[in-house]
């Protein structure tokens, strides 16, 4: 009955969180809005709940990471590459080093092996945390796909990093070579399984729907389900089941281009992945928010470890780790760059210049999540003497500490930093959409006079002249799009305002339909199941509409 209760109070807290960040009348992050709630309730409330890291990894991350990989656009993913997987793996090697060193040397008394498994478990970046302030932020297109594909990548080598961090501690020694070849078979491994899961699962799937039909409830089932066997299938496989997760919301976005989906079981699994996402991303913040409280009140109790008695050398040290994870990141992505230039210089490339502005944008979003405290927080009590793990409380408050910090520079540096920044126009994206609706308009129209022919075969006149009028009417909505731009006179911006006026007055035509069907069924005119399957339609375009 606990964790029931539990459990409710976390989604009252993230919907609670959802309509603050709207009456605050500061412009805050809904992240920290969520972890500021999950601090009162256990600071204030003494109703917090323990977090366990392996649940924790199992419910929450897979999912999450299976639609990231599932919604980023691949395209940027893959033409970004090389910049994706110098972050995603070069930069967690490079702040492994820098940051622990740095750690070891402002604080002695953490063994050096502690220090590298800190900087390990603090240098990769969140994907939660990253879309969370970029829907605040006017980050550009191509760098946000660069953050998202770096954040989806470089959790699996933090946290192998991490791991071996922390065996070094336990046993005392450490093997590169080792090292080396467990990091290979995690990361190939991993990607393989998550691959052939969900090529397996959607095989078998679609088998199943040809030989028995297609149940929605069942498929929708499934597809929830999929994520948590690749994790599983690969931790078993002692590989990486974050990337496992990954991988298959990457393979699953290439098995929906196959069609063979109905439309509506897209938009209701749309609907129930969007409320997936939003609570599951809410509680892991909420959760996070109710560690703080015990964090900060055992670190406080350790700081004295260090050698020092004020308890303000906590801050002195969370303020120099954000700096140095700040400038690390920034030498990087300029080594990055001036080696991406020296390249295209080589191959006789012009490449053009980048803005300063985007380099330490892209520094200062390097943003930590929830996978930076449900990683520190798997540290071991008692090292195999018995002894107690060294400075086990104060590694725990500082990455919690660096995951707070993060977020409100992040929060409160990048607003400013791009603002005003004038990028070149990406007409890429206009061209593709009108190249598609073009396309995809005269393969509706063809398709109609293919259904028109066979409808009118063997009929009487008036029939015959009925599905030539019904198919004139379904044709005049597709030839729109193919005579759109055309005209002698097509201005842009007449354009433009014709499609803001046809937006405006269906947008109008569909509220009064949707009105006049809520009081016929208020009014018993209708019945409910028509009025739901009527006004389902209904919001279907006008989300058509919006697109």
């Amino acid at each position: 009955m606990h964790t029931i209760e539990v459990v409710l109070a976390m989604l009252v807290a993230v919907v609670a969180s959802g309509y603050l960040v709207r009456v605050l009348p500061l412009s805050l992050p809904l992240p920290l809005v969520q972890i500021g709630l999950g601090a009162v309730i256990a600071g204030v409330f003494n109703r917090g709940h323990a977090l366990e890291p392996e649940m924790f990894f199992l419910l929450f991350l897979p999912p999450l990471l299976f639609l990231d990989g599932w919604r980023i656009p691949k395209q940027g993913l893959f033409r970004d590459k090389g910049v994706i997987l110098e972050l995603a793996f070069g930069l967690v090697v490079f702040t492994v080093i820098g940051a622990g060193l740095l750690i070891h040397w402002m604080i002695p008394v953490m063994p050096l092996a502690v220090a590298f498994a800190l900087a390990a478990i603090i240098s990769p970046t969140d994907p939660v945390a990253v879309s969370s302030i970029a829907s605040r932020a006017p980050i550009p297109k191509r760098l946000m796909h660069i953050l998202e594909g770096e954040s989806l990548l470089n959790d699996a080598s933090g946290l192998v990093c991490f791991r071996f961090a922390v065996a070094a501690v336990m046993t005392g020694t450490f093997s590169l070579a080792t090292a080396s070849v467990t990091f290979l078979w995690v990361a190939v491994a991993g990607l393989a399984i998550g691959v052939a899961v969900t090529l397996g699962v959607s095989t078998f799937q679609r088998w199943l729907w040809r030989r028995f039909g297609e149940e929605p409830g069942a498929a929708l089932l499934v597809n929830l389900l999929i994520p948590f066997a690749a994790y599983l299938l690969a931790e078993e496989a002692n590989a990486s089941g974050i990337l496992s997760a990954v991988a298959a919301g990457i393979t699953m976005s290439y098995v929906e281009l196959t069609g063979r989906v109905s439309g509506s079981m897209r938009v209701q699994r749309m609907a129930v992945w969007n409320m997936l996402q939003f609570s599951f991303n809410g509680i892991m913040f909420v959760l996070l928010g109710e560690q703080l409280p015990g964090i900060v009140d055992r670190a406080m109790t350790t700081v004295s470890e260090s050698g020092h008695q004020s308890a303000w050398w906590l801050l002195v040290y969370v303020v120099v780790i954000n700096l140095a994870l700040v400038l690390l990141r920034l030498a990087w992505v300029w080594l990055s760059l001036r080696w991406s230039v020296l390249r295209a210089k080589h191959r006789g490339e012009a490449r053009p210049g980048t803005s300063w502005r985007i380099v330490v944008a892209t520094s200062v979003a390097g943003v930590r999540g929830a996978i930076t405290l449900a990683g520190v927080l798997t540290l071991p009590l008692f090292l195999p003497d018995g002894s107690a793990f060294p400075a086990r409380d104060l590694v725990i408050f500082l990455a919690a500490a660096v995951i707070l910090v993060s977020l409100v520079g992040a929060s409160v540096a990048l607003p400013r930093l791009l603002k005003g920044l004038e990028l070149p126009a990406d007409s890429g994206e206009r061209k593709e959409e009108d190249l598609a609706r073009r396309l995809a308009s005269k393969a509706a129209l063809a398709g109609v006079e293919r259904m028109r022919q066979q409808l009118v075969q063997n009929q009487t006149t008036d029939n015959v002249q009925l599905y030539n009028d019904a198919a004139s009417r379904v044709s005049l909505l597709y030839q729109r799009n193919l005579e759109k731009d055309q005209g002698p006179d097509a201005d842009p911006e007449k354009v433009r305002r014709m499609e803001q006026g046809y937006r405006q007055l269906r947008s109008a035509g569909l509220t009064a339909e949707r009105e006049e069907l809520f009081r016929l069924t208020r009014r018993g005119r209708i019945s409910d199941e028509i009025s739901r399957k009527l006004i389902r339609n209904l919001d279907l375009l006008e989300t058509r509409q919006k697109d």
